[in-house]
C-alpha cells in the first residue's frame, strides 16, 4: 500500500510542480529554462514520492496505533473532550471571525484546533475523577466487582476438594441453602484431577466421582460456580492456599475436614462445614424416648450392640450383644454429641 501512495505522491509532485512553474513562468527567460524545467519537475516528483506517504498513511497509522492501545475510558474520555473542546473553539471563532485579515481568518481556526486538543488532553488525564463525579450524580453505574460481592450480601465461598469429593455438596446447593458464588480454585481442580488419575482403585473413583459432581453442579444448579485462577506460588500446602484465597474473597470456607476447619477458624474465616450441618438436621432424640433399631455387630464394651439409624447415626444397646442381627425396640437412655457425631446410648425395652 505505500508503494502506491509514494507512486500517487510522485505524480502529484510533477504535476503541482509543472502547474507551478506555468502559472509563475518559471523558467522562461532562462537559456536552460527546458533543463532548469525538468530539475524542477524531477524535484518536486522525488519529494512527492518520499513525502506523500509522511502526509497520509504514516499519520494514520500511528493515529489506529494510538487508539488500540488506549483503555474504552481514556477513548472515550477523548471523544467528549474533543467534542466539547470544538464547541468550545466554535463560540470562541465567531468573535474573532471580525477581525480583519489575517486575524479574521487564522485566529479562529488556531483557537478551534488549540481547545480541541487541549480538551482531549484534560479529560483523559482527570478522566477517574469525571467518571466518579458521574458516578456521584448518577448518570453512571459502576457494574458490580466480584472482589467485593460480599458488601452487596453475596458472598464468595471457596471449596475445598473434600467437599467436592464428598458429593453431598450437589444436593445441598440444589436444595437452596448456599447463598452466594461456589469459587473453586485452579489448584484444587488440579488436587482433584490428580485424584482422579490415581493408580489407587478407590482414590481414583472418588476424583472421578468429584469432576461430575463439579460438572453437574456448572451445569444443573442456579447457584453461580466459579473457577479461579488467583494462586499463590510462594505457598506449598493446598490448606494454606485455601485459607489465604479466602481471606482475599470473603473470608468464608466450605469443607469437610476438621483439621482445616481449625486452621481456617483461628485465622478469622467463617466455616461452612458439611458434617456439622449433617449433625444439625438430624431429628432431636431425647432420654427416654423409644426407638425401632437393627442391631449389626457387637460393641467395644462386654455386652453391647451396635446399631444405626437411618440417617447414619449410631446406636449403643446396652445389652444388645445377643441381639445381633435381631431388629428390637429399645430406649434411649442418653445422647453424647462428639467430633465424629452424635451417639445415642440405649436399652432393650423390656415387655
Amino acid at each position: 500500500m505505500i508503494r502506491y501512495i509514494r507512486l500517487l505522491g510522485a505524480a502529484l509532485g510533477g504535476l503541482i510542480g509543472l502547474a507551478v512553474a506555468a502559472g509563475n513562468e518559471l523558467f522562461t527567460e532562462s537559456e536552460y529554462g527546458g533543463a532548469l524545467l525538468a530539475a524542477w519537475t524531477i524535484a518536486c516528483v522525488v519529494i512527492g514520492f518520499g513525502l506523500l506517504p509522511y502526509l497520509t498513511v504514516v499519520p494514520a497509522l500511528w493515529l489506529v496505533r494510538a487508539v488500540q492501545q488506549m483503555s474504552t475510558a481514556e477513548f472515550v474520555a477523548a471523544v467528549l473532550g474533543l467534542l466539547l473542546g470544538l464547541l468550545m473553539g466554535l463560540l470562541l471563532a465567531l468573535p474573532l471571525s471580525q477581525l480583519e485579515d489575517p486575524w479574521g481568518t487564522w485566529l479562529p481556526i488556531a483557537v478551534s484546533v488549540l481547545m480541541g486538543l487541549g480538551m482531549v488532553g484534560l479529560t483523559v488525564a482527570k478522566r477517574t475523577d469525571l467518571v466518579a463525579a458521574a458516578e456521584a450524580l448518577g448518570i453512571l453505574r459502576r457494574p458490580a466487582d466480584p472482589t467485593v460481592a460480599v458488601a452487596a450480601g453475596e458472598p464468595r465461598i471457596v471449596v475445598d476438594t473434600s467437599v467436592i469429593i464428598d458429593g453431598r455438596i450437589a444436593d445441598i446447593v440444589e436444595s437452596g441453602f448456599i447463598y452466594g458464588t461456589l469459587v473453586v480454585p485452579r489448584f484444587v481442580l488440579d488436587e482433584l484431577q490428580r485424584i482422579a488419575d490415581s493408580s489407587d482403585t478407590l482414590r481414583r473413583n472418588r476424583g472421578r466421582r468429584g469432576l461430575e459432581i463439579l460438572s453437574r453442579m456448572q451445569r444443573d444448579t442456579t447457584t453461580p460456580v466459579e473457577i479461579s485462577e488467583i494462586d499463590f506460588p510462594d505457598i506449598a500446602e493446598v490448606d494454606a492456599k485455601l485459607v489465604a484465597l479466602a481471606r482475599t474473597l470473603s473470608r468464608v470456607i466450605l469443607t469437610t475436614d476438621f483439621n482445616l476447619n481449625r486452621v481456617a477458624e483461628l485465622q478469622g474465616c467463617r466455616v461452612l462445614n458439611i458434617n456439622s450441618l449433617a449433625n444439625a438436621v438430624k431429628p432431636a432424640v431425647l432420654p427416654g424416648e423409644e426407638l425401632q433399631v437393627l442391631v449389626i455387630q457387637e460393641g467395644k464394651e462386654a455386652g453391647q450392640g451396635v446399631g444405626f439409624l437411618d440417617d447414619g447415626t449410631m446406636v449403643v444397646v446396652e445389652g444388645g450383644s445377643r441381639f445381633v442381627d435381631r431388629e428390637l425396640e429399645v430406649s434411649v437412655t442418653r445422647v453424647l454429641q462428639t467430633v465424629a457425631g452424635r451417639m445415642i446410648f440405649a436399652q432393650p425395652k423390656l415387655d
